[in-house]
């Protein structure tokens, strides 16, 4: 029998494997068509196609393709997707915790909760972390599907509750909950009364009693599924919460030309100029590989260079415009030169008033937060475009906590701002004609056009005509993320900087980080624009230290 369709990332098609992204999903999905068993099990569902209008991800789908052979793929690939049997993924506690709408992220299959589960997430339901809110939302999906199931005519335990009853129609399976004494036969060695050894008993169970339906323990517990693949029980990561599953695939915001490009482009390329700028109208195989503000470059021996950004997608045809050199002084911005092509390409970024949303990313020392600070003050006190300029950054600490920090929430926030500062006086020695005096007085003018805020209290705020930099953004939940954005009123510039190498959140990765996840959904957004800085600019140990660490 071939493997059954796996739902939509939120565990893998197979025990134990992962899969490779997106490309391998679909894979997955336009390959697997099992036959449906003789006789349900437990109550599974009815096979049907997709309801509603978005993803089993809770992501809205693309429009339809505009080539019939696009169409008949993407129809080919929807027209098996519903089809065999359901699996039951059992979830552990957190899971939950840490995705609240997990139950509603497993497509067609089926969701059962043992009553361990309910009873821990009774016990983490009090207090104001992020925890026990997550806990007590997933209280009321679970009391309001309870609800419905009552109202429609009595909760039916061994028929189960659709989960699409609340509303998400991405979610076409059915929630089941332990409501009777299961045989639990594990290893003498395990303490039958641990919360992890019962959940690992009641999937033992349930393959026992359903043998020919796919059993799945879904857990957030490294140490738990190790456990359970030891007991020979299928196990998975619950990877919905993931942008990327391989950070390389991350979007770079940057696009090398093939070598050939001219002899493949150059007869049917388009130029004229406007405004001090050459724009480029060309068409052919690299179109469909660009996005809109993705900046491209063109450096061959013998041959012109070209740097340019993609500034309109129309079609078959791509419009694009040549760059301004910020690697020259007479371009500086608030005295500061780019040293290399990225640095110009995120320069060009940051002094553009169209680009109201920019993520920068790379390693230590690329040269992030001055190039922004010194962006933001040429906007802030030679253009007058932005009024000030507000600082923000997670406070996570690298090692153990020095504890309370006295003053108001600037003073409390100064000792997260040592990279504020070490850029300011950077900044400040780029005047050496002003002497002791001039330099003291435009340090004094450029501080008060500063503010720095704590992410704490961001909540309700909205931000008009400011110029927002989020440092350390790796640091920052996909929740944490779409909160300060949203703050963004008329007018305003925001930037998030990050590098994510370094993340000190616990329970975050790459591929889970809310820079990764902002990153990946603005991209191709015609006010948006990213640049991963791929060269060291700070010092030489330092960039050593980048390699050989």
């Amino acid at each position: 029998m071939s493997t059954p369709i796996k739902p939509a990332r939120a565990a893998s098609a197979r025990p134990g494997v992962r899969p490779r992204g997106r490309l391998a999903e679909a894979r997955v999905a336009a390959d697997g068509a099992p036959a449906h068993p003789p006789e349900p099990l437990l109550a599974q569902p009815a096979v049907q196609q997709p309801a509603g209008g978005q993803h089993a991800d809770g992501v809205t789908p693309a429009p339809a393709p505009a080539t019939p052979a696009a169409a008949a793929r993407q129809s080919r690939v929807r027209s098996t997707r519903g089809i065999g049997p359901a699996k039951l993924f059992v979830l552990d506690t957190n899971v939950l915790m840490h995705d609240p709408t997990s139950l509603f992220r497993f497509e067609e299959h089926d969701v059962f909760l043992p009553m361990i589960t309910l009873e821990e997430l009774d016990g983490h339901k009090k207090g104001m972390s992020e925890v026990a809110r997550s806990v007590r939302q997933v209280s009321r999906d679970l009391d309001a599907l309870a609800r419905f199931a009552t109202d429609d005519g009595g909760l039916d335990p061994a028929a189960g509750i659709p989960l699409a009853k609340t509303g998400h129609r991405e979610a076409r399976g059915k929630l089941f909950f332990q409501t009777q004494l299961l045989e639990i036969r594990l290893p003498a060695g395990l303490p039958q009364g641990k919360a992890d050894n019962q959940i690992l008993g009641v999937v033992q169970s349930l393959r026992d009693s359903q043998p020919g339906r796919d059993v799945v323990l879904v857990s957030k517990d490294i140490n738990m599924r190790v456990k359970a693949r030891a007991l020979g029980l299928p196990a998975e990561d619950y990877t919905n919460d993931k942008t990327l599953e391989d950070g390389d695939l991350l979007y770079t915001g940057v696009l090398a030309l093939p070598a050939d490009f001219w002899d493949r482009h150059g007869k049917t390329v388009e130029s004229w100029q406007q405004g001090g700028n050459t724009y480029y109208r060309l068409s052919g195989p690299v179109v469909p590989s660009l996005m809109i503000n993705q900046f491209v470059y063109f450096e061959q021996p013998g041959a012109p260079s070209l740097y340019a950004r993609v500034t309109e997608i129309t079609g078959k045809t791509a419009v694009l415009k040549t760059l301004r050199d910020y690697t020259h002084g007479k371009n500086a911005a608030w005295g500061v030169t780019a040293r290399n092509r990225e640095q110009n390409f995120a320069l060009n970024l940051l002094m553009d008033p169209d680009c109201d949303f920019i993520t920068l990313t790379g390693t230590a020392g690329t040269g992030k937060t001055l190039m922004t600070l010194a962006a933001g003050l040429s906007q802030v006190l030679d253009e007058r475009r932005y009024s000030e300029i507000i600082v923000t950054r997670v406070t996570v600490p690298v090692g153990d906590d020095i504890g309370f920090l006295p003053g108001n929430e600037e003073e409390k926030m100064g000792p997260w701002m040592g990279a504020l500062d070490d850029n300011l006086e950077v900044l400040a020695r780029t005047d050496s004609a002003a002497g002791d005096w001039g330099r003291a007085a435009t340090n004094d003018l450029v501080r008060s056009k500063i503010k720095i805020k704590s992410l704490n209290f961001m909540r309700g705020r909205t931000f008009l005509s400011k110029y927002v930099i989020i440092d350390e953004a790796q640091n920052l939940t996909p929740k944490q993320m779409k909160t300060l954005i949203t703050r963004a009123g008329p007018g305003t510039k925001i930037i998030c900087l990050g590098n994510l190498a370094q993340i000190d959140t616990p329970y975050l990765t790459e591929g889970s980080s809310g820079l990764t996840y902002a990153v990946d959904r603005f991209k191709g957004w015609p006010h948006g624009g990213h640049v991963t800085l791929a060269r060291g600019e700070r010092s030489r140990l330092a960039d050593f230290a980048s390699e050989v660490l």
